[in-house]
């Protein structure tokens, strides 16, 4: 058993900030209450007693008494025999206590791309950052199309310290041209569907993946960039940026007029679309009358693009190159106005690692993309929450019940009975981005030598301790 005790207990499903404990045993939250000891827990112990077939009632009752101070309960005077059950104490004053984060969208980049990132040291990258469950997205080599890829995906991760999901291809090598078989990866175990690094140009293509999903209730996650519209990707056309490189750059409708297509067909097919990575203004106003009119579309928002402008590119070259580009503030602030107002559901870091040498390339040459799970949590915090933009735990639901609740996972909430998967972090405490420190096997962040508030001291997945932080942030 592991007792939590003495923390600040944030609990968005519940609406819940409170001073509370939190008792775990078999890898779920058995109770929360305030003011648990050790004595109960082994009180616990002893009593609560579990067969194959379920719970002694008795047993368990007669220990929600001891917790709660039922008078027929006789107090908690009872003690169990020394070595029973390992008990573990945590304590974490001073401390936050919430759901394990839900990454929907990383790129762990296996198989083939492994010299960037790999299902281990992407996992340890998650736990750093306080996640507990990742979405992996599908563009691997060989792309996740076939249900067998899922499977090895999905079998190896289930050595991971944090739990995987995989995406599956909307269509074969991510060619566009022939659909996946929707229903076989689903039944391997496919999450949901995407060619994330491509979009989905044919619209009968993306219409076929919907009706599928809708069928199967798995969501379509699309990233939308019209090449049309772009003549050099990663930054953002017409902008300072692009003026800096001497590039005509990425033009905004790229991402607007794919977003509108594609909401239209959500709309007709009944099917859940999850708009990516969402990056210009102009994109959330479309997600925002479309949700009103009751379309099933959500969009993702990454640290990234809430924390920075294309001037970032200026100053970091091409380690704030991604795709979409970052934008103007205009378009930074209607997506932090979009995260506070329910418009865009959930923050997604898309973890992007790439190898240094790749970044090292001329812009125009080196990849997209930025590692962001060891820094997500603390880039919201700053930006969303210390800027005033939101409650504590509104932003806390953008990274825990809203993804749950969009997949489908049995996550992102600590009631009793739920997984225990949490984070324990101090809210107060910084920590500096070094290059040094990442678990990631890449370091490609323009984020490195900046100060961050919120430090991630326990990540802690089906009630085991996965990660254990110092006050400096750094690994203990």
């Amino acid at each position: 058993m592991l007792l939590i005790r003495n923390g600040r207990v944030l609990d968005p499903a519940s609406g819940t900030d409170a001073m509370e404990d939190l008792l775990i045993r078999g890898g779920k939250i058995l109770f929360r209450r305030k003011g648990i000891t050790e004595k109960d827990a082994l009180r616990i112990a002893e009593n609560t007693r579990y067969s194959a077939a379920g719970s002694d009632t008795a047993a368990e009752n007669d220990s929600i008494n001891c917790i709660t101070g039922a008078p027929e309960s006789g107090g908690c005077s009872g003690t169990a025999e020394p070595g029973a059950e390992r008990l573990e104490v945590l304590d974490a004053s001073g401390l936050a206590v919430m759901p394990g984060f839900i990454d929907t969208h990383s790129h762990f980049r296996d198989p083939g791309f492994t010299w960037k990132e790999d299902l281990a040291t992407g996992s340890a990258a998650a736990a750093r950052g306080g996640y507990t469950s990742v979405i992996l997205m599908a563009n691997t080599n060989p792309t996740v199309d076939r249900p067998k890829i899922v499977t090895d995906i999905l079998t190896r991760g289930g050595a991971m310290p944090v739990r995987i999901h995989t995406a599956a291809n909307v269509t074969r090598g991510m060619q566009g041209k022939e659909c996946v078989d929707f229903d076989a990866c689903a039944e391997a175990g496919a999450i949901c569907f995407t060619d994330d690094g491509k979009p989905v140009l044919d619209a009968e293509t993306l219409r076929k993946a919907l009706t599928a999903g809708a069928r199967l209730q798995r969501p379509v996650s699309v990233h939308e960039e019209d090449p049309a519209y772009i003549k050099e990707p990663g930054v953002n056309a017409g902008g300072e940026a692009a003026a800096h490189l001497g590039l005509t750059g990425a033009d905004r409708k790229a991402e607007s007029t794919l977003a509108a297509r594609d909401i239209a067909i959500a709309e007709e097919t009944g099917g859940t679309l999850i708009i990516q990575h969402i990056s210009a203004a102009e994109t959330v106003d479309l997600v925002r009358e479309a949700r009103k009119a009751g379309v099933r579309v959500y969009a993702e928002a990454t640290p990234h693009h809430f924390s920075l402008t294309e001037r970032a590119v200026t100053i970091k070259g091409t380690l704030a190159k991604c795709n979409p580009p970052l934008r103007t503030e205009r378009d930074r602030l209607a997506i932090v106005e979009g995260l506070a107002d329910g418009t865009i559901s959930v923050i997604a870091t898309d973890h992007a690692p790439h190898a240094e040498s790749e970044k090292a390339q001329p812009f125009t040459k080196a990849p997209s993309g930025m590692t962001g799970l060891e820094t997500a949590f603390s880039l919201g915090l700053r930006n969303l929450v210390r800027s005033g933009a939101m409650p504590m735990l509104d932003f806390l639901k953008l990274l825990t019940v809203n993804p749950a609740s969009i997949y489908g996972l049995d996550a992102g909430t600590l009631a009793e009975g739920a997984p225990a998967d949490l984070v324990i972090a101090d809210l107060d405490g910084t920590w500096a981005v070094r290059k040094e420190d990442f678990a990631s096997k890449s370091s490609n962040s323009p984020f490195i030598g900046e100060t961050l508030p919120g430090v991630i001291r326990y990540t802690i997945r089906g009630g085991e301790v996965v990660y254990r932080g110092a006050p400096d942030g750094r690994p203990a």
